[in-house]
């Protein structure tokens, strides 16, 4: 791209911001609607990998979401705090109000500008959305001067109709403007070549930043965001693990460590901790129940695994010959044997700040370490992984759960129906439980249900180990859906029956709680 044709005053050029979404995109998720804690926990780790701007949700959605940016926007000192608002005064007033409290804020509102969407989800005339996409912007900047604006769906948009609607936000107060491909049609080249385009024709560009938000339904998000890049967009949308509806969103981690691998190519910096990658990964993985592919790129269990002799051999000779950056880079320990039964609670809080894992009061810490001593007697060597898993059970048990484990009794035995027995308490009454079912996990659920009586479906069970060996915790996640509502929940243990039980109830507990997202695109 010609630079004479972009150039900011600033050193922006440079450097590639990062706008992370996990906390509103990303919940958008089936089953992954986050509480107000667990959203503050996640926003206090993106903090320390030092992304940008933290879109911490959509305040109007509900009124558990409005808290949940308010309590973000009061916990964040560091990052730039976002709220999604569409181009409506409620929602932009919303927006406002939620974001009151933070250091560093930012009202980043949208509307369709495709004509499929303007004639069949909006109704309105490409006038009127012009004209609600001005008053918009016009309004948010009454409540901060870091505005965004988004064109939904813009890779499928008129390119002249784009740029009247770009140039007119800029004029109205814009200084970031957003061209997402809402539903991952994008191919790079043509992505790229769009982002040029409109940067070029469209006279005042140089007066805001270029922002990509790409959907991955064809496997090329995180491809045509670095196209983007690369034609002059300077601030990239995307979430950990690339958690998003559908098939999801661009991941951060890729994002970032593509523009520090291959800054040859790029020559772009951005201002990301990379040691707290992994951290990240975990903590969302964690929170919301989905596991992560041990294949993954950057954040999976086999990221920099080597099997291959030949492979091992050049690796034992020479990092490089077959690795391209460092897993100590983003954040995975060489050590991570790190503490035993005999461990005191010193060294327990110590470990959990390496981790990047902070507890949010001496209760909640104490309740972890007597988590850890329980599992401790169970297992000989406890690695991070457990810990982190560990503090995520911590989590998604609050002292105030409808459903919790008292005990489980479960039989299996070759040519008998398995059976589980449990002791329950609902509510703070204990109540006895039991049933068969096609094996224990089956049974354990069924005699669940015998007493929770929640009609909900089962629509995922899924278990992973955390380490290696037969130790092993397992990790259990249960998706559930009820009425139109869907949660996860999630369970660990070295008995993957216990693990499964309290996955079970985790869920029902949510169900309980009555957690509601609604998704903005509706």
């Amino acid at each position: 791209m010609n630079e004479s044709l972009w150039t900011f005053k600033d050193e922006t050029m440079n450097t590639v911001k990062i706008f992370d979404t996990t906390l509103r995109d990303g919940e958008q998720s089936p089953g992954a609607s986050m509480t107000r804690e667990e959203k503050v926990r996640i926003a206090r780790q993106l903090e320390r990998l030092r992304v940008d701007v933290i879109e911490a949700g959509f305040p109007a959605a509900s009124p558990g979401d409005f808290e949940a940016v308010k309590a973000v926007a009061s916990a964040i000192r560091e990052s730039t705090i976002c709220g999604l608002a569409r181009a409506q005064e409620k929602d932009i007033r919303s927006a406002a109000e939620a974001l009151a409290s933070a250091s560093s804020k930012r009202i980043h509102t949208f509307i369709a500008t495709s004509p499929l969407h303007m004639e069949r989800k909006l109704r309105m005339t490409p006038e009127q959305v012009l004209g609600h996409a001005v008053s918009a912007v016009t309004l948010a900047r009454q409540f901060t001067d870091d505005v965004e604006f988004s064109c939904e769906d813009a890779v499928r948009s008129e390119p002249d109709f784009l740029c009247r609607v770009i140039e007119a936000t800029i004029r109205a107060g814009a200084r970031t403007i957003n061209i997402p491909d809402t539903v991952g049609y994008a191919i790079p080249f043509q992505y790229g070549a769009l982002i040029a385009d409109l940067m070029n024709r469209i006279p005042n560009a140089d007066q805001a930043v270029f922002s990509v938000h790409c959907h991955n339904d064809l496997g090329l998000a995180v491809a045509n965001s670095l196209a983007a890049v690369l034609a002059g967009a300077r601030q990239v949308e995307c979430t950990i693990n690339g958690l998003g509806e559908r098939a999801g969103n661009a991941a951060l981690e890729e994002i970032v460590m593509a523009l520090r691998t291959r800054r040859d190519v790029f020559g772009l910096t951005t201002r990301i901790d990379t040691t707290q990658i992994v951290a990240a990964s975990r903590l969302v993985s964690t929170i919301t129940g989905f596991p992560v592919q041990p294949n993954k790129a950057v954040v999976g269990a086999n990221a920099f695994a080597h099997e291959s002799g030949i492979h091992q051999d050049g690796v034992l000779k020479h990092r490089e010959t077959y690795e391209i950056m460092s897993a100590e880079e983003v954040g995975w320990k060489a050590n991570k044997l790190v503490l035993g039964k005999h461990s005191g609670r010193n060294a327990f809080r110590t470990r959990l700040q390496e981790l990047g894992i902070v507890l949010d009061s001496e209760v909640a810490l104490n309740a972890a370490f007597q988590r850890f001593k329980v599992l401790a007697d169970k297992k000989h060597e406890i690695f991070d992984e457990d810990l982190q898993a560990l503090v995520g059970e911590e989590i998604g048990e609050g002292q105030n759960d409808h459903y919790a484990l008292v005990s489980l009794m479960a039989h299996s035995e070759t040519g008998e129906s398995p059976r589980a027995r449990l002791v329950l308490t609902l509510g703070g009454d204990e109540q006895t439980t039991e049933a068969e079912g096609s094996g224990p996990v089956d049974a354990s659920f069924k005699a669940i249900e015998r007493v929770a009586q929640s009609g909900a479906e089962l629509q995922l069970y899924s278990v992973n180990n955390i380490t290696s060996g037969t130790e092993s915790q397992g990790e259990v996640t249960v998706r559930l859906a009820q009425d139109g509502r869907i949660v996860n929940g999630l369970g660990a243990d070295t008995d993957i029956v216990v693990a499964s039980a309290r996955a079970y109830l985790n869920a029902l507990n949510k169900l309980q709680a009555h957690t509601e997202r609604v998704n903005p695109q509706v």
